[in-house]
């Protein structure tokens, strides 16, 4: 059977979703053995599943274009690079079953991995094109790609063996400063965004530091497409979004890191006078096969 790409990653973001995080544990482990029994857990659609550089070179493979979130020397704002050896986005309807998959998953990985780090998330509100809402009240994702310009943005094409189908993802959880976002008038939080929160229109008058001009994915050359699968998370006092962006490479999204960060232009983007990145990974998308996690490409 061919492989084919995980679904979920094309999907629409689902009503609740959860992220796990998993580090390698010290010593001795059966990492193959357990990459093994995970992979028949993972169909894609409910459990979306990424392998960051530690846990591929763990087994002795490498992956031709996986490397590690990059140290932005010079940007003019902290961008932290936290690797992580394993990364799921489990989604559904119900939290309830989240939790019982987490059980499952941290399971049959043990002991080869231990699970680190859990952020939930959910679905906010509609804006005006359909998509959910950022916390801020903004559309989320409004200028992703769709159909197949959408597949040939986010999954592998070509000869490369054993990664056709398959996706690069990055994964960052921001947290949101409330205070100073509540202390900026309408107009300048729209400004910030590049949109009127009302209706999504884009600002033809917006600064150079509004975050839809920093990130224009066409005004980039080559131009720079990801696939946006962000969604709100809560904790505590604390919330804000985890930014998931899927690419056939890590090319795209580093070009819009870059340009947010002052490093294209000296311009930053003006999202930062409100939100902040606190982590930041890179991880491979395997294709199915069978309807599975296809690890072919790592010899498993």
């Amino acid at each position: 059977m061919e492989r084919a790409a995980q679904p979920g990653i094309l999907a629409p973001v689902p009503r609740v979703g959860r992220y796990l995080f998993f580090t390698l544990a010290p010593g001795p482990r059966p990492l193959a053995d357990a990459l093994l029994r995970f992979a028949q857990l993972v169909d894609g659609i409910a459990v979306v599943a990424g392998l960051g550089m530690a846990c591929v070179a763990a087994v002795g493979a490498a992956v031709p274009g996986l490397r590690e979130f990059p140290d932005l020397d010079g940007a003019k704002v902290a961008i932290p690079s936290t690797p992580t050896a394993l990364w799921c986005w489990l989604r559904g309807d119900d939290m309830g079953d989240l939790v019982h998959m987490t059980r499952q998953i941290e399971h049959v990985l043990a002991p080869a991995l231990r699970l680190e780090r859990v952020v939930d998330g959910f679905r906010y509100g509609q804006g005006p094109n359909g998509h959910g809402r950022d916390l801020t009240g903004y559309e989320d994702g409004t200028e992703n790609p769709h159909d197949e310009a959408a597949v040939l943005a986010a999954l592998v094409a070509g000869d490369r063996a054993g990664l056709v189908g398959g996706s690069f993802v990055a994964v960052q959880q921001w947290v949101h400063d409330w205070a100073a976002f509540d202390a900026m008038p309408g107009p300048t939080q729209d400004d910030m965004v590049g949109r009127r929160r009302s209706d999504n229109e884009e600002l033809d008058d917006a600064p150079a530091s509004a975050h839809v001009k920093r990130t224009a994915q066409e005004s980039f050359t080559p131009e720079a497409f990801v696939v946006r699968r962000s969604m709100p998370w809560a904790q505590g006092s604390q919330s804000g979004l985890v930014f998931v962006a899927f690419g056939h490479s890590f090319n795209a999204f580093e070009a819009q890191l870059r340009r947010m960060a002052g490093l294209d232009d000296g311009i930053v983007d003006a999202l930062f006078q409100m939100s902040k990145p606190v982590t930041g990974a890179y991880f491979w998308c395997p294709p199915l096969r069978n309807g599975r996690l296809d690890l072919q490409a790592l010899g498993l």
